[in-house]
C-alpha cells in the first residue's frame, strides 16, 4: 500500500500544513501574537502534532478532530474557536487522511493544490485595489475599521466573526477596556 511509504506520509503532512496555513483563525492568532513570540513555531508544530494524531488513532470521527484542534488552539494560542470554521477544517483533514489511507495520492495532491490556491486568492483579494483616477477611494475608512485584536474572555481570545463598525451592531465597552461588538437581533 502506498500509504506506508515515508514519501506519501510527507504528502499527508503537506496536506495538513496547507489546511492549517489556509485557516484564517490560526493565521490571525499567529499574526496577532496570541501564541507569544513563538506563535509561528507553534503553528508549524501543530502541523506535526495533527498528522501524528491521525496516524496514531484509527477511525477518527469529525467531532474528535474538532475537539483536539480546539484544545490545541486553547492551550497554545489562548484562543477559543467559535467562528464556525472548525468543522470545515476537521472535515478537510479527515478527507485528506482518507485519501492517504486509500493510497489515492493524486486526489490528496489535488486537495493540497486547492487549499494552496485558496490561500493565494486570499492574499490577492486582501490587497487594496488601485484606483483608476489615482485619487484616494471615496469609501469612508472608519466604516471599514474593526478591531484587529480579538476580545479576551477569561484570559482567552475568542475568535468570532468580526463585524465592521458600520453594520447593525451594538458596541459595548467592557470593564477591562475592550470593545465588544454584538450583532443586533
Amino acid at each position: 500500500m502506498a500509504a506506508s511509504s515515508s514519501a506519501s506520509r510527507e504528502l499527508f503532512t503537506a496536506g495538513v500544513r496547507a489546511v492549517l496555513h489556509n485557516w484564517p483563525v490560526l493565521q490571525i492568532a499567529v499574526d496577532n501574537g496570541f501564541g507569544g513570540v513563538y506563535g509561528q513555531q507553534k503553528a508549524d508544530w501543530m502541523v506535526d502534532v495533527l498528522q501524528q494524531y491521525f496516524h496514531d488513532n484509527a477511525d477518527l470521527q469529525q467531532y474528535e478532530v474538532e475537539d483536539y484542534i480546539s484544545t490545541l488552539m486553547d492551550q497554545e494560542f489562548d484562543t477559543v474557536v467559535d467562528d464556525g470554521s472548525l468543522p470545515q477544517v476537521s472535515k478537510d483533514l479527515l478527507q485528506m487522511f482518507d485519501h492517504w489511507k486509500q493510497g489515492a495520492l493524486q486526489q490528496l495532491q489535488i486537495s493540497i493544490n486547492k487549499h494552496s490556491q485558496n490561500k493565494q486568492r486570499a492574499k490577492v483579494t486582501a490587497a487594496a485595489p488601485e484606483s483608476d483616477s489615482g485619487q484616494e477611494s471615496d469609501v469612508d475608512d472608519e466604516s471599514m475599521e474593526c478591531d484587529a485584536a480579538a476580545p479576551v474572555v477569561n484570559g482567552t481570545h475568542s475568535m468570532t466573526n468580526f463585524v465592521p463598525s458600520s453594520s447593525s451592531a451594538e458596541n459595548e465597552e467592557e470593564d477591562d477596556g475592550w470593545t465588544v461588538v454584538r450583532r443586533k437581533k
